[in-house]
């Protein structure tokens, strides 16, 4: 059964950004499955935003596949506009499209203005602009946004020391805009640690990517990396559920975050 608004018997829509890959694929997937007619977004990645289309439109939902640079406002006005020409309202946004340079902690210094300055323009001026773009939509619908940070703008861990900046300008920004937002949009932050998708695998290599995931496999206190899929279910239910919720940074990283000092629980073996 489509899930619809209480004035409505119209399924509602959600527009999520970096939809062809990884969390926002799954996030697609799950929201098609809840009854979401759905815009998906992507920009380099032509052939698996096509099947994350056609996995959308298996599960029932009506879909409008959109490439799109979040780091253009123009590009995000038009995305905005096409959801809203489509289906005549915008429920919910994902902002998850995001970049990155790996680059280990003893290079960090070798990073030039331009890399930094494409990573803050997709991070987080593309979250902004796609915030901005929809908010009167989001308001009329009493909808919802959550941003896909990460742990990094949390623990100032990460794979690049723009990343990390730009995952904490997200962070803030979630807390500003959910304040300036309400009492009309809730406004909420995923902060997963790694997640077990071709972006942190291509990023790192097979062999780094199997070493990080063993360490944190050993150091987190669940012993277990995030997929891509448990990243989607948190932010399915800050869309379709948590009513209350708003201004929330949701740390999804198996625990890392309290460290790795189970031991010195007392009664813990």
């Amino acid at each position: 059964m489509p899930t619809t608004s209480p004035e409505t018997t119209t399924p509602k829509v959600a527009l999520i950004t970096g939809a062809g890959t990884g969390i926002g694929a799954a996030t697609a997937l799950l929201l098609a499955q809840a009854g979401y007619q759905l815009l998906i977004n992507y920009s380099r990645s032509q052939v698996e935003a096509q099947a994350s289309q056609a996995a959308c439109v298996a599960a029932g939902a009506d879909t409008l596949l959109m490439q799109g640079d979040v780091s253009v406002d123009a590009d995000c006005k038009a995305m905005a506009a096409a959801a809203v020409a489509r289906w005549g309202r915008i429920d919910a946004l994902v902002n998850s499209a995001g970049i990155t340079t790996f680059t280990g902690a003893a290079n960090w210094d070798v990073l030039d203005m331009d890399t930094f300055q494409r990573i803050f323009a997709v991070n987080s001026v593309g979250a902004f602009q796609m915030v901005r773009a929809c908010a009167p939509h989001l308001k009329a619908a009493r909808g919802a946004i959550v941003n896909v940070s990460s742990i990094a703008g949390s623990l100032g861990i990460g794979s690049s020391v723009p990343y990390i900046a730009s995952k904490g300008a997200m962070n803030s920004m979630t807390l500003y805009l959910a304040r300036a937002l309400a009492p009309h949009v809730r406004v909420n932050a995923v902060c997963p640690g790694l997640v077990t998708s071709r972006w942190f695998k291509d990023g790192l290599g097979q062999d780094g990517f199997d070493k990080v995931k063993a360490m944190v496999e050993q150091a987190a206190p669940l012993q277990r990396a995030s997929t891509p899929e448990d990243v989607a279910q948190a932010i399915a239910f800050l869309v379709t559920g948590a009513a209350t919720m708003t201004g929330e940074l949701l740390l999804l990283d198996g625990g890392m975050h309290l460290g790795s000092n189970t031991q010195q629980v007392p009664g813990k073996t």
